[in-house]
């Protein structure tokens, strides 16, 4: 799994259900856009998906892989930079300005 190494480690206490299948429940709920008492069971616990989904986004987890995986993607050359310049013309009706 490529994000498996920039994952933060795991809190001990009771074991997680799996790292990888709450992962995937996170990203079928926000791929679909769902509600998340809706995420199919093989996800595991709703509460528990995204207890984890809200867990992370509060320490800035989400933030952080994004960041790291955008750094990884850039180092090996895989993102490009270009520059769009769009000239569409979006021109309003007289009535639409203010009054003089």
């Amino acid at each position: 799994m490529v994000l498996e190494p920039l994952l933060p480690v795991a809190a001990l206490g009771r074991p997680a259900l799996g790292r990888r299948r709450l992962i995937d429940g996170i990203r079928w709920r926000v791929r679909t856009g769902a509600p998340w008492r809706d995420l199919p069971p093989e996800y595991g616990p709703w509460q528990t998906v995204y207890g984890l989904f809200r867990l992370w986004q509060r320490a800035g987890t989400w933030h952080l892989l994004l960041t790291r995986l955008q750094a990884r993607g850039d180092a090996a050359g895989l993102i490009t930079r270009e520059v769009n310049a769009d000239s569409t013309i979006c021109r309003a009706h007289q009535h639409a300005a203010a009054p003089p």
